[in-house]
């Protein structure tokens, strides 16, 4: 059977292209999600690993599709060959029944983790030169409108001593830990 896989990091990214290009490569079933490639938790690649079976192709758009990193990249492929799984990237020239194939993969799994070590080595040298200049990256400080009316509600349920923290971050439907964030940033208001 041929399975194909899809992927994109956030919700404002289209998986049609991927979509399209799987359908077009004869792909019987498609998995697909929205999960940032560093990210373990990715449950539709979960599921099409524990279905994918000996004599099956797996259709990919691009190899980093699979993988969060190099290691992983390798890991995964290895494992995939191992139950005799075939692998099909449509935009990496790679066909892993073959040894050409295989060599092949590593050289272009090695190109992909150099392509993000440099994005990655690029975005600190901006942010960099950007601080130099006096301007910061990152996300404001302090918390927003919404936040604030959460974090205002939250200190006076903590300060009644009536529920414990777990009960009011399900109220606000928040984590504890935002719990806490919101109870300390009301106790720097304070002291201001």
């Amino acid at each position: 059977m041929k399975y194909g896989y899809a992927r994109v990091s956030t919700k404002d990214q289209s998986l049609d292209l991927q979509m399209d290009a799987l359908k077009k490569a004869g792909c019987q079933k498609i998995f697909y999600e929205v999960a940032k490639g560093a990210k373990a938790d990715r449950p539709e690649w979960l599921k099409l690993l524990n279905e994918i079976s000996k004599g099956d192709t797996l259709v990919i758009w691009k190899f980093d599709r699979m993988g969060r990193s190099l290691h992983h990249l390798i890991q995964v492929v290895n494992e995939l060959l191992a139950k005799e799984v075939a692998i099909l990237s449509l935009n990496d020239p790679i066909d892993t029944t073959t040894i050409q194939g295989k060599f092949m993969f590593n050289i272009f799994a090695s190109l992909a983790e150099f392509e993000k070590d440099l994005i990655c080595e690029r975005t600190m040298a901006g942010l960099k030169s950007a601080r130099s200049r006096g301007k910061m990256g990152g996300r404001p400080k302090g918390l927003s409108e919404e936040p604030k009316k959460k974090a205002r509600i939250a200190e006076a349920l903590y300060n009644q001593k009536e529920l414990t923290t777990e009960e009011i971050a399900n109220q606000l439907n928040i984590s504890r830990t935002t719990l806490y964030k919101y109870l300390k940033a009301r106790s720097n208001v304070k002291k201001q």
